[in-house]
C-alpha cells in the first residue's frame, strides 16, 4: 500500500484558515459547473450570442496601432463583429474544421506524445522517475520540479508535454498526491512563464512589438532581445521559492492524502517504489549514451556557423528553424532514448514495439481531443469578433483615465496586464494590442520601454495557471482527470489560484524595490527612466 507523508497523513480538514476557507469557496462554486467540454461549447454559444448584441450595439475602440499598420481598420476603430448574420454563420461553418485542425498546441502535444509514448512503454520513464526520487528529500523535489519548470520556457513547449504529466508520476512514486505535483510543475512551467536564466525563443518576439510602441513617441528607440534579462534571471530563483513554499505548505496540504480509487487504473504503476532491478540499470545506461547523441546531433545543427537549423538569412542561433521546430526534437529525443533503453532492458525488441507504444500514447489523449475542439471554436469566436482586443483596449483606457505618474503607477498597470490575460490567453497577442497604448503613455510620463515590458511581463505570466484562454490549459486538465476521474475546472483553478496571488504580490514588489528602490537595470544598456524629447 502506498505510504504519504506524515503532513499529508495528519492533515485535518476541520483545521482550515480563511484563506483555505476562500479556496474551497472557490472550488466549490468552479465545480458547480458542468463538464470542461460542455463548458467550452456553452462558451462559444455565449461568444456568438453576444457578439450579436455587440455587433447590433455597435460597441467599439480606438485602435491605438498606428494607422496603416497590419490589420488596423481604415476608420482606426476596432469594432465587435456579429456571427449572428449571415456572413458570421458561414465563416462558423466553413472555419470549423481548420479551428480545430489549426488550434496551435494541438499539433505539438500530439507529435510530443509520439515520442513519449515510446519512453513511456519502454520503462524508462518509471525507471528514470525512481532513480531519481527514491530517498531524495521530499522538498528537494519541490524546488527543483519547480526550478524546472522555469527553465524549461527555453525549450519552447516541453515542460507543458512533458515535465508536468512527470510532475504529478513523481509526487505518485513518492507515494504523494500526484496532481500536487503536477500544480508545482504547472506553477514553474506557466506562472513563472517570462522568468528564465537565458534569452528564450519570447524575448525577441516581445523586444520587437515594444519597439514599434515606442517608436510612436521616439523613431530612432530600439529594444534588444535581451532587454529584461537581468530581472528575468533573478526572477527565476525568486519564482522558484515562492513557488516552492505555495507548493510545500497551501497546495499539497489543502489537496490531503491521495485517494487512488478515484484514478484512471491504467496510469497507476504499482512498481514505481520498487527498488532498479539490473536490467532496468542496463538500460538507463544505454539510455544515457543515446542521450548524449541526440545532444550532439542537436549542437550540430545549431552551434556550427554552417549548422542547418540557424536562421538561413542571419545566422541567428535564437531567431531559428532550431527552436521554431524544437517540438521535432522532443519527439528524436524521447524515441531514441526509449528505443535504446527498450533494446537494453528487454522490454523492446522490434519496430512493432515502437508502433504500439505510439498508438497506445495517443489513444491516451481521447479526452484532450475532444476538449480541444470546442476550446478551438471558443478561442477562434473570441478572436473573430474582436471582444478580447476590445477587452484589453478598454482595461487599457482605465489605466489611462487614472491619472497616476509616480512607480506605484506599475502595480495598477501589472494588475490589468493580468486581468486582460484572463481573456488573451497568447502573450504576444495582448502585448501587441496592448503595447501601443500602454508603452507610450508610460513613456510620456518618464519610463523606460523596457521597464515597461519587464512589468507586462510579470502580469501576463501570472494569471496562466488559472485562465482557460491558455493553450495548454485544456492539456493540463486531461492529465489531472486521468488521477481524479471526477476532478473539475473548479478544482484545477482553486488549486493554482495561491499560485498566482503569490506571484503576482511577491513579484509586483520586487519588481519596484528592483528598478526604483534599488535603482537596477532590467537588462544590459535598458535604463529605468525616459525622458521625452522637448
Amino acid at each position: 500500500m502506498t505510504e504519504f507523508p506524515a503532513s499529508a497523513q495528519q492533515y485535518d480538514r476541520g483545521k482550515r484558515n480563511a484563506f483555505t476557507r476562500f479556496l474551497d469557496g472557490v472550488e466549490w462554486l468552479g465545480n458547480l459547473l458542468p463538464h470542461p467540454v460542455t463548458l467550452f461549447a456553452l462558451l462559444a454559444i455565449g461568444i456568438v450570442l453576444l457578439s450579436g448584441l455587440f455587433g447590433w450595439l455597435g460597441v467599439a475602440v480606438a485602435d491605438p496601432r498606428p494607422a496603416g499598420a497590419a490589420n488596423v481598420a481604415e476608420d482606426g476603430m476596432i469594432r465587435a463583429v456579429s456571427l449572428m448574420d449571415g456572413d458570421g454563420v458561414r465563416r462558423i461553418f466553413t472555419g470549423l474544421v481548420d479551428n480545430f485542425t489549426g488550434f496551435a498546441p494541438l499539433g505539438v502535444v500530439l507529435v510530443a506524445m509520439l515520442g513519449v509514448g515510446v519512453a513511456e512503454k519502454s520503462g524508462l520513464l518509471s525507471a528514470a522517475v525512481r532513480s531519481l526520487v527514491m530517498g531524495a528529500p521530499p522538498k528537494l523535489v519541490t524546488v527543483a520540479i519547480v526550478f524546472a519548470g522555469i527553465i524549461s520556457n527555453t525549450a519552447s513547449e516541453v515542460g507543458y508535454v512533458v515535465l508536468i504529466p512527470l510532475g504529478g508520476a513523481i509526487y505518485y512514486a513518492l507515494g504523494r498526491h500526484p496532481l500536487a505535483g503536477m500544480a508545482a510543475a504547472f506553477a514553474g512551467v506557466s506562472g513563472g512563464y517570462s522568468a528564465n536564466l537565458l534569452i528564450g525563443t519570447i524575448d525577441p518576439l516581445l523586444a520587437g512589438i515594444t519597439q514599434e510602441a515606442a517608436q510612436l513617441i521616439d523613431p530612432e528607440y530600439t529594444v534588444l532581445a535581451t532587454a529584461n534579462w537581468y530581472f528575468m534571471f533573478v526572477s527565476t530563483f525568486l519564482v522558484a521559492i515562492i513557488g516552492s513554499l505555495v507548493s510545500i505548505y497551501i497546495v499539497e496540504p489543502k489537496l490531503g492524502p491521495y485517494d487512488a480509487s478515484k484514478a484512471d487504473p491504467s496510469i497507476l504503476d504499482d512498481g514505481m517504489m520498487q527498488p532498479l532491478q539490473d536490467n532496468e540499470r542496463k538500460g538507463l545506461r544505454w539510455a544515457g549514451i543515446a542521450l548524449l547523441g541526440v545532444l550532439g546531433l542537436m549542437a550540430l545543427t545549431l552551434v556550427p556557423e554552417w549548422g542547418v537549423l540557424r536562421n538561413a538569412e542571419t545566422g541567428d542561433r535564437m531567431d531559428s528553424p532550431f527552436f521554431d521546430g524544437f517540438v521535432v526534437w522532443i519527439l528524436i529525443f524521447f524515441i531514441a532514448i526509449g528505443y535504446a533503453y527498450g533494446r537494453a532492458a528487454g522490454t523492446m525488441k522490434t519496430d512493432r514495439d515502437v508502433i504500439e507504444a505510439m498508438s497506445a500514447a495517443l489513444g491516451a489523449l481521447g479526452l484532450y481531443i475532444v476538449l480541444v475542439f470546442v476550446a478551438a471554436q471558443f478561442v477562434a469566436f473570441f478572436g473573430w469578433t474582436n471582444l478580447g482586443a476590445i477587452t484589453a483596449v478598454t482595461g487599457a483606457n482605465f489605466l489611462v483615465e487614472t491619472g497616476m505618474t509616480g512607480p506605484t503607477v506599475f502595480f495598477a498597470f501589472i494588475l490589468i496586464c493580468a486581468i486582460i490575460n484572463l481573456s488573451l490567453g497568447s502573450a504576444s497577442a495582448q502585448w501587441a494590442v496592448t503595447a501601443p497604448i500602454f508603452v507610450p503613455m508610460l513613456m510620456l510620463i518618464g519610463y523606460s520601454p523596457e521597464a515597461i515590458q519587464a512589468a507586462y511581463r510579470i502580469g501576463d505570466s501570472t494569471t496562466n495557471i488559472i485562465t482557460p484562454m491558455m493553450s495548454y490549459f485544456g492539456l493540463i486538465l486531461a492529465w489531472a482527470t486521468r488521477y481524479q476521474k471526477d476532478l473539475g475546472v473548479g478544482t484545477l483553478i482553486a488549486m493554482m489560484l495561491p499560485y498566482t496571488i503569490f506571484f503576482i504580490t511577491a513579484w509586483s514588489l520586487f519588481f519596484y524595490l528592483w528598478t526604483f528602490v534599488f535603482g537596477l537595470p532590467v537588462g544590459p544598456g535598458s535604463p529605468t527612466y525616459y525622458t521625452p524629447a522637448g
